[in-house]
């Protein structure tokens, strides 16, 4: 019980795993659409980290929404650099799974990309995503610009979720920290193993974008 409880709080800062100064080595190119899923990316297209649960089913539904260059999973929100999938499930990095989504907003808007957000997993359950527990599972949004967009969002939908009977939003909304690369097998994993875990299960309660 001590473990799980550990797994449900995010650690303090110098209680955090120490990590490493050296980056996860991951694919150039995107399993899916054969797009650079490091930066720089090119000028004009825009970016913004969701957490959502297990990031294996998170990504797909970014990865398959016209307008969205391309996506990558990773760690973000926490304490420890370039962490491994071992030390992120321990609960001491106070990372989250993250999804990082690269955008051309002329073909795609922010307010489609938080639709799908909302829609796409429950954002009322704190540290967990339906049968998965801790605090790598938290609902997140980490964003470099559209803070003001992103809380009207979230007041919109805490109210469609209320009149459904759903309790408060959790999800924790930040300007983005440092994203760190999953390791390689995790990259676009549903389309490599198309009968994968996927722990994903939204509330039925829509979002108009």
């Amino acid at each position: 019980m001590m473990a799980l409880a550990n797994k449900l709080r995010l650690p303090l800062p110098e209680q955090a795993l120490p990590g490493r100064n050296l980056g996860m080595a991951v694919p150039d190119r995107h399993y899916v659409n054969g797009n650079p899923i490091r930066g720089p990316f090119a000028e004009g297209l825009r970016q913004a980290l969701f957490g959502m649960g297990c990031f294996w089913g998170a990504e797909r539904l970014f990865w398959r929404r016209e307008g969205v260059f391309t996506t990558a999973v990773g760690y973000a929100g926490g304490f420890t650099p370039n962490p491994s999938y071992e030390e992120v499930c321990s609960g001491r990095t106070g990372h989250t799974e993250a999804v990082l989504v690269v955008y051309d907003p002329a073909a795609v808007s922010f307010d489609a990309l938080l639709t799908i957000f909302w829609e796409g997993h429950d954002p009322t359950q704190g540290m967990r995503q339906g049968n998965d527990v801790g605090t790598q599972y938290r609902s997140a949004i980490y964003l470099h610009e559209g803070m003001e967009t992103v809380q009207d969002s979230r007041r919109l939908y805490q109210q469609a979720l209320t009149t459904a009977g759903y309790g408060p939003i959790t999800t924790e909304i930040a300007q983005a920290p440092p994203f760190y690369y999953a390791e390689p097998y995790h990259q676009q994993y549903l389309a490599k193993v198309p009968n994968g875990y996927c722990g994903l299960g939204g509330t039925g309660v829509r979002c108009s974008d």
